[in-house]
Order: structure tokens, then C-alpha cells, then sequence
């Protein structure tokens, strides 16, 4: 019974610094209010289409590191200086490089990140084409090597 109650325990005591980690994600992350609705649509719209540089692999919006929070910051103020999304992007990939986007353009500075993988695939389709190809491909023996391996192999029964 005392097993029992002390998994228990433990458990709870693991929901609960879950949950408190999860509120303070939650709460890192300030919310912005805009005016307009049509403003806080294309905040909400920019911040997920934002990769934050720091975290690599997180929009600005999940984003709580401090330089995501400058960004998101950035984004609002230009927003409410009256810039268009275009301007927006724009300037932030002038200031930090295609890498801000989670969709970046297609020139030639891009093209190993757009053509890799299927240049990855088609090295990888050929690799295995050629060593089915190779591997399928083996020939009888003619009458002298089959010859040989009797005779080698009645050696080894012999010993």
C-alpha cells in the first residue's frame, strides 16, 4: 500500500511541474491587441510564418526566447506604422537573410535547400537500382569452376 501511495504521489507531483511549466510557456509568450482586427489577423498571420533564429525550428508565435519577443515587438510596431506584409518581410529578410522564412524563395542562393532532398532521392534511387542490378547479375560456373569447387570441397569433407 505505501508503494502505492508514494507512485501516487510522485505522479501527481509530475502533472503538477508539468502544468506550471506549461502556464509559464504559456505566460512567456505576451499576447498583442490591436486596434483593428484586420491588424491582429495579419500580426497573428506574420508571427507564424516567422521562424524565430534562435529556437530554428519554432515560429516567432511559438517562439519564447527573447529575440522571438524583439521580433514579435518589431512586427506589431511596423504593423502599426501602417507597412504592408511585404514591406514587413522585406525588411526583416534584408536585415536577417531568407533563413527568417519558413518559405523561402526559390533563387539561386536557395536552390540546395529546394533541390537536396530530391537530388538526395534520386542519388539514393540510384544506388539502389545499381546494386540490384549488380547483385542479380551473377553467372553459372563453367565446367572447370565447378570442377575446382568439387574438388575443394571433397577436400574439406576429407579432413
Amino acid at each position: 500500500m505505501d508503494r502505492c501511495a508514494a507512485l501516487r504521489r510522485a505522479c501527481l507531483l509530475l502533472a503538477g511541474l508539468l502544468l506550471c511549466s506549461a502556464c509559464a510557456t504559456l505566460a512567456a509568450i505576451e499576447p498583442r491587441e490591436f486596434a483593428e482586427s484586420a491588424d491582429q489577423a495579419r500580426y497573428e498571420a506574420l508571427i507564424e510564418e516567422l521562424r524565430c533564429l534562435v529556437c530554428q525550428n519554432e515560429s516567432l508565435a511559438e517562439s519564447n526566447a527573447d529575440l522571438a519577443a524583439d521580433l514579435r515587438a518589431e512586427v506589431a510596431g511596423q504593423i502599426l506604422a501602417g507597412r504592408s506584409d511585404a514591406q514587413i518581410v522585406d525588411y526583416l529578410t534584408a536585415r536577417y537573410g531568407d533563413f527568417v522564412l519558413y518559405r523561402p524563395p526559390f533563387k539561386p542562393v536557395t536552390w540546395a535547400l529546394w533541390l537536396g532532398p530530391l537530388a538526395l532521392l534520386l542519388m539514393g534511387s540510384f544506388v539502389v537500382w545499381r546494386t540490384a542490378r549488380t547483385a542479380g547479375g551473377s553467372e553459372a560456373l563453367t565446367e572447370a569452376e565447378q570442377q575446382r569447387l568439387r574438388t575443394l570441397l571433397d577436400e574439406e569433407d576429407s579432413r
